[in-house]
C-alpha cells in the first residue's frame, strides 16, 4: 500500500464545531464560564468539541456548556494521520479501500467518539463541486478503514475528523490524486442560498448576511410540498439535529458545524468565521429514515474589528 503525503494542512489544526452537547440546555449557545482561577496557571483547558475554546480548569465551553478538559500539548504534537489505498493507484468510478491510521508515531492510538462515531472522513474534490461524509471503521489492529469510488479524475481533498481519548479534537487534511477521465469543473462559486434535494427545499436564510470578526447564526428554513418543516419532522444522525460542512474555496478552511434547533429555525447554529471569502458549505439532514445533503455558497465579507464576543477572559 502507497502512504499519501500530508501535503497542505498541519496535523493540528482545529475544527471549528458546534453542537448541542450536555443537551444544550441554553439554546442562545451563550452558557454561562466559571471563572475561578486555580493554581497551575501554566495547564491549558480546551473544549472537548470546540478545541478554539480554552480556559482553566473548572470552565465550561461558552459553546455548548461541557467543562473543559485538560490538553496535552506535547502529546497533540507527536500525533500523525497516514492514509493508504488499495489499489494504491486510485481510479475513477472504481472502488478503493483507504486505511487510516492515526498515531504516536510508533503505534495506532486510541480515539473517541464525538457525534456516535470515533472518526469522520469529509471527502471533497479540490473544485468543492464533489462531497461525501463518511465513516471509517476500527479495525483489530487499530487502524480506520472504508471504501470509496471517486466519480471523475483529479485531485480530491480527505479530511480527518477525530479525536484522541484525553485530548482535544483535530482535523488532518490530505491530498489524493485520481487517475481517470477529469471533468471540467462547471462551478461559479456565485452565492447560492436555496438548494433543492429529494423534493425538499433548504434555504439559508441569513446567507447573504456573513461577516468575520464575529460569531454567525446559521439560520435554515426546510420545507417539503410547501409545508415548512419543523423541529419534530427531522430524526438525529449522528446525535445532532444536522450536520454542516463549510470549506473556504482559496485556503481549504474547514468548519464543521452540529446544529440544533430553536424555536424560530428547525436547523439553528452558530460559527465563528475568520478568514474572509467564498465557501461551499453542505448541510445534511435526515427525515424518515433517510439522509439528505443539500450545498450551498456564501461570500463571506470582512467584518469590522473589535465586534468579537467576549464570553470570558479564559477564551482565546
Amino acid at each position: 500500500m502507497k502512504n499519501i503525503k500530508n501535503t497542505l494542512l498541519g496535523l493540528t489544526v482545529a475544527v471549528t464545531t458546534l453542537t448541542a452537547c450536555n443537551k444544550a440546555a441554553n439554546k442562545d449557545n451563550n452558557a454561562e464560564m466559571n471563572t475561578e482561577q486555580h493554581a497551575n496557571p501554566d495547564q491549558i483547558y480546551a473544549c472537548p468539541m470546540h478545541p478554539e475554546v480554552t480556559g482553566a480548569k473548572g470552565d465550561k465551553c461558552s459553546k455548548c456548556g461541557m467543562e473543559l478538559q485538560a490538553v496535552n500539548k506535547e502529546a497533540a504534537a507527536e500525533i500523525a494521520v497516514k492514509i493508504s489505498t488499495t489499489p494504491a493507484v486510485i481510479e475513477a468510478g472504481k472502488s478503493t479501500n483507504l486505511t487510516i491510521a492515526v498515531t504516536d508515531g510508533l503505534k495506532p492510538i486510541s480515539l473517541e467518539e464525538a457525534h456516535e462515531m470515533k472518526m469522520h472522513l469529509l471527502l471533497v474534490s479540490e473544485d468543492l463541486s464533489w462531497f461525501n461524509h463518511i465513516h471509517p471503521q476500527e479495525q483489530k489492529d487499530g487502524t480506520y478503514t472504508v471504501s470509496e469510488t471517486f466519480p471523475s479524475g483529479g485531485n480530491y481533498l480527505l479530511f480527518t475528523d477525530y479525536k484522541p481519548v484525553g485530548l482535544a479534537g483535530a482535523v488532518d487534511m490530505q491530498k489524493v490524486e485520481v487517475k481517470g477521465t477529469t471533468v471540467t469543473s462547471k462551478m461559479d462559486y456565485k452565492p447560492k442560498l436555496v438548494a433543492e434535494v429529494d423534493g425538499y427545499k433548504m434555504t439559508l436564510l441569513n446567507g447573504a448576511d456573513f461577516k468575520t470578526n464575529s460569531s454567525q447564526d446559521l439560520q435554515f428554513s426546510v420545507e417539503k410540498n410547501g409545508k415548512k418543516l419543523q423541529e419534530s419532522d427531522f430524526e438525529n444522525y449522528l446525535g445532532a439535529k444536522a450536520h454542516i460542512v463549510m470549506i473556504g474555496k482559496e485556503d481549504k478552511d474547514f468548519l464543521h458545524i452540529h446544529p440544533i434547533s430553536d424555536k424560530r429555525f428547525p436547523i439553528y447554529a452558530q460559527t465563528h468565521i475568520k478568514k474572509a471569502g467564498v465557501y461551499r458549505m453542505w448541510a445534511q439532514f435526515q427525515v424518515g429514515g433517510k439522509l439528505h445533503t443539500a450545498d450551498f455558497t456564501v461570500n463571506v465579507e470582512e467584518g469590522a474589528k473589535g465586534t468579537e464576543e467576549n464570553h470570558s477572559g479564559h477564551q482565546h
